[in-house]
């Protein structure tokens, strides 16, 4: 987990094992920590985009992203990006347009070829 001022960014998977050891601990779960598991267990999985997700690989990628000259100001998008894993220009586009982040297409290559360097 990365601790960044007041906020923490997560992954799916590390929400999904948090959520299934509280549930062990607890034996059981209110309604939304449930749905909060449920949509964890298939976020973190290959169903969601096809890559699954791990957590020391979002650690290591969302450090690396956070080194980028324009990225390191947007904490958030960086965790997004971590965790989406866009594998394309479009779809990095998509995530940093939230912002507003004005990027060339090499910077966005950049940051694909980042991601690509930590998930493949």
């Amino acid at each position: 987990m990365i601790l960044m001022s007041e906020k923490e960014f997560v992954d799916f998977a590390t929400v999904r094992e948090l959520l299934s050891d509280a549930r062990e601990r607890r034996g059981d779960l209110s309604y939304e920590q449930i749905m909060a598991l449920q949509h964890a267990e298939w976020a973190a999985s290959t169903n969601r985009g096809g890559t699954k997700t791990d957590a020391k690989v979002f650690v290591a990628l969302y450090n690396a992203l956070s080194e980028n000259e324009k990225l390191s100001q947007y904490p958030e998008i960086c965790s997004k990006l971590a965790e989406l894993t866009p594998l394309n220009v479009k779809g990095v586009r998509v995530v940093i347009s939230s912002k507003r982040i004005a990027m060339d297409t090499s910077e966005v290559e950049e940051i694909i070829t980042t991601i690509r360097q930590h998930v493949l």
